[in-house]
């Protein structure tokens, strides 16, 4: 393959990372594990990278899973990495373009969510006229599937009141008009209103003035219209993490969020680029957040061509995605920044050590919210479960007779 990476070592985000727990990370016995003769074998790789050196010793045996050619497949280590992806990789493209397309939302799941937005929108016009009703993250910035439920902002003037006074006073509004299952969540780390909308079928989650999730929305919807190429990723690396339990970020892995802006800043170091990093042009775009100026070039009339000369297909960059995921990015010193279209050193962002809950084992910058590692509920447990769900992912790719199948099998938590 001619095309490859150029070096360097989903908004706001989604629903499972606004309502974290301000704790110790509960894996809930997702623990896939290594058996300890694993453990030996790989035991000079580990002592690599420091961050992964007390892993402890409540593993489980790995289970093997049917594989038709009889390479290797567990859920424990599998330590090797090809040059370059199988040559008929481009056979598997039709069958991941057919699960893309059904996993977009449909026509009608829009005009449902349009509705909700207007119900809601009169509603909260009785009591705070001025209000603006913003969509963000999964149901705004393109990435959302038909599955996906409203995530609103309001932007308003609260005066005096706190975020939690008036959320709850929105609670009784909403109530009050009859929307069902209404309740002020105040404790999380972004306050919300959660309900929903008998009319429209949808679950809405509400916050107040969380603007930095206004823009990051328009960045992902932004980046989204660039090459379609991103979408297909995306969607595909979004189900493939629902289905193996590793989108989960109360158990310590990642956001559906964080996994698009590893999409982006994947293809953003393909060689040749397939995307450019919008925050390195001209600004266009400015909308200023707390002090914090959110700013980058939105004249995308100007950049329809611009990973034209990169050929590679979904098939290839889903193979090379895991494969990066798996064995060539730098956990131990690298942070993801699609901000710089680059990774970064860990010691730029002083991310070298573990802060209260946040363990800075895998990196991942937040392009507005800079000092926010979307990746910081990460444990040592659950980066191993990462490193084996990528390393499984590219060994199916790149050696199963039929990986659009086995790539997406569920993960069986009981067994």
């Amino acid at each position: 393959m001619s095309e490859g990476y150029s070096g360097g070592d989903e908004a706001g985000t989604e629903a499972e990372d606004r309502l974290e727990p301000e704790s110790e990370q509960d894996t809930g016995g997702h623990l896939r594990g290594l058996d300890r003769e694993d453990v030996a074998k790989n035991s000079l790789d580990m002592a690599a990278n420091q961050e992964w050196s007390d892993v402890g010793g409540s593993e489980r045996p790995s289970e093997l899973v049917r594989q038709s050619n009889q390479v290797p497949h567990s859920r424990g280590r599998m330590r090797r990495s090809p040059v370059e992806c199988r040559p008929d990789i481009d056979t598997f493209t039709p069958g991941l373009l057919a699960l893309y397309e059904s996993l977009r939302p449909s026509e009608e799941h829009k005009s449902k969510q349009q509705q909700l937005v207007d119900s809601l929108a009169k509603s909260v016009s009785k009591e705070w006229p001025n209000a603006q009703l913003h969509l963000y993250g999964s149901s705004a910035n393109s990435f959302g599937t038909s599955h996906s439920d409203v995530d609103v902002c309001l932007e308003m003037e609260i005066g005096t009141a706190s975020t939690v006074e008036v959320l709850v006073r929105l609670a009784d509004v909403l109530r009050a008009d009859n929307f069902d299952n209404v309740e002020a969540i105040t404790s999380a780390r972004v306050p919300i209103v959660k309900m929903s909308d008998p009319g429209s079928g949808f679950s809405c989650d509400i916050c107040i003035n969380n603007l930095f999730a206004v823009a990051n929305t328009k960045l992902l919807k932004d980046y989204a219209q660039i090459d379609q190429r991103l979408l297909q990723l995306a969607f595909l690396v979004k189900h493939w993490a629902k289905l193996r339990g590793v989108n989960e970020t109360y158990r310590g892995t990642l956001s559906s969020y964080a996994y698009v802006l590893m999409c982006i800043n994947f293809l953003q170091l393909r060689e040749p680029k397939i995307l450019p990093c919008l925050q390195a042009m001209e600004h266009t775009y400015t909308m200023t957040v707390d002090d914090t100026e959110c700013a980058y070039f939105d004249e995308l009339h100007q950049l329809q061509d611009f990973g034209a000369e990169n050929k590679e297909s979904i098939a290839e960059l889903l193979w090379a995605f895991f494969d990066y995921w798996a064995f060539r990015h730098d956990y131990r010193r690298g942070v993801i920044s699609v901000r710089t279209g680059s990774t970064i050193s860990k010691q730029e962002k002083n991310w070298t050590t573990r802060v209260g809950n946040d363990r800075h084992l895998l990196c991942i910058e937040d392009p507005f919210e800079t000092e926010h590692d979307l990746g910081r509920a990460v444990d040592r447990q659950t980066i191993r479960i990462l490193k084996e769900e990528f390393e499984r992912a590219a060994a199916l790719l790149q050696y199963n007779n039929d990986p659009c199948v086995a790539l997406f099998e569920p993960y069986d938590h009981e067994n």
